[in-house]
């Protein structure tokens, strides 16, 4: 038999629960083995299957959520739901629970998918899952909860999550609770907040790490490794260069066609940027393609923005549509059979030019170690250059709060002045 126990702030309210009980007692009613509380009191909880729970809450944010959202509480669902099993799955491989969680139960596309079955080894483990899961109920019990939460900031391999993931998915199960909550699933949401609570997420550093930033000669160096690769060597330089020299996102910089760019024969051109490709998986879009359409982040759907294009990176760009003769609605880098550019190849591009290039010391430090950090050494040196923030926001596509307190930590140049200025604060003596 399991014993169940709660503490109450007065012994006015613990007695007066303790009566609501005994009357329960004394008509009969049964009560929840997983909670210890009258049926009654239960509502939908006890009558609601977590795992049916979640598979509803996904089907009907589907429609409203990107491609990388989708993939995102997919991923945030999997731990959680394991964690509210009734006993661990150990007769099954773990990875192939989660795959199986993540890559379809919690993928409406693939579950509801006519054409293609989901395959069987997952689909004994999807049957178990759903037979072995906890009700709602479970939600009003204090150490599931802290099962759930403690799931969702670990890793497989029982190592902590990146702080940035655990609070991306405590934020999705939150959204979940209050879904149930409107639902009349739950009479509030569950999940602990404030501090001391054991609710609230470790920290995320919003401001970029200085060490990862590449100088002038590293960038000079690598462009030009990549620029005497064969073949298509001379895209991936522009591209590089575009996040360098522009400081655009890659997402934004694969999405470029021929015509988005003014290219003078000297001087400054100039991109329209309109829209963003992320890289996410075929399985989470509608086009199925790998790459979803998106409007720009953090901008109304249709905004564009205008950025300035650096003379080298206009000779760099004229160069390649020359070369590939590459009409105005041409992608402006276009991947092996012209489509879009690859995340996986250009990020395999970039990381083997920084282990040629680099020193030895520089490649095993965070310099350059994601193609971001080209954008993020372009937005710094320009803010190092005197270039008012809301101009560096409005051409990297930021606000101006964001933008200084993510890139405050790498902005210098002016130090040497503040220094000067602060000579004259004396506190010694002057000696003769």
């Amino acid at each position: 038999m399991k014993k169940h126990s709660k503490t109450y702030p007065t012994t006015a309210l613990a007695d007066a629960q303790r009566s609501a009980l005994l009357t329960a007692v004394k008509r009969g009613e049964p009560f929840s083995t997983e909670t210890g509380m009258p049926i009654s009191y239960a509502g939908k909880a006890a009558d609601t299957n977590w795992y049916d729970f979640a598979i509803e809450f996904i089907d009907k944010k589907w429609p409203h959520f990107s491609a990388n959202q989708r993939k995102n509480v997919a991923k945030a669902m999997t731990p959680a739901t394991i964690a509210l099993l009734r006993t661990p799955p150990k007769q099954f491989d773990p990875v192939k629970v989660r795959t199986a969680l993540r890559e379809y139960a919690f993928n409406h596309k693939r579950r509801t998918n006519t054409e293609e079955a989901i395959p069987d080894e997952f689909r004994v483990i999807l049957d178990w899952v759903q037979r072995n899961t906890l009700s709602m109920a479970a939600w009003e019990q204090s150490d599931r909860i802290d099962a759930v939460v403690t799931a969702l900031g670990t890793r497989l391999d029982g190592t902590p999550s990146a702080a940035s993931s655990v609070t991306r998915n405590r934020r999705i199960m939150n959204l979940a609770m209050e879904y149930a909550v409107r639902r009349g699933i739950l009479r509030h949401n569950p999940l602990p907040k404030g501090k001391g609570s054991g609710g609230g997420a470790p920290k995320v550093a919003q401001a970029i790490d200085k060490r990862s930033l590449l100088n002038t000669e590293q960038v000079t160096a690598l462009l030009d490794w990549i620029g005497k690769r064969p073949r298509r060597g001379l895209i991936y330089r522009a591209f590089f260069a575009t996040l360098c020299y522009a400081g655009l996102r890659p997402e934004e910089a694969v999405a470029l066609r021929v015509g988005d760019a003014a290219l003078p024969e000297t001087g400054w051109g100039e991109f329209i940027v309109h829209e963003a490709r992320p890289e996410v998986g075929s399985q989470w879009t509608d086009s199925g393609k790998p790459h979803d359409d998106r409007d720009l982040k953090g901008r109304a759907v249709g905004d564009t923005r205008t950025v300035p294009i650096h003379p080298d990176l206009v000779a760099f760009l004229r160069e390649i549509i020359d070369r590939y003769k590459l009409q105005p609605t041409d992608l402006l880098f276009p991947g092996e059979n012209g489509g879009m550019l690859a995340g996986s190849v250009f990020r395999r591009v970039w990381e083997k030019a920084r282990k040629i290039v680099l020193k030895p010391h520089e490649y095993r430090s965070p310099a350059g170690k994601r193609v971001y950090d080209c954008r993020n050494t372009c937005l710094t040196a320009w803010l190092n250059k005197g270039i008012p923030p809301a101009q560096v926001a409005e051409w990297a596509g930021n606000s101006v709060p964001v933008l200084l307190a993510t890139y405050a930590r790498c902005i210098n140049g002016q130090l040497a002045s503040y220094q000067k200025q602060m000579e004259s604060i004396r506190y010694v003596p002057e000696t003769a």
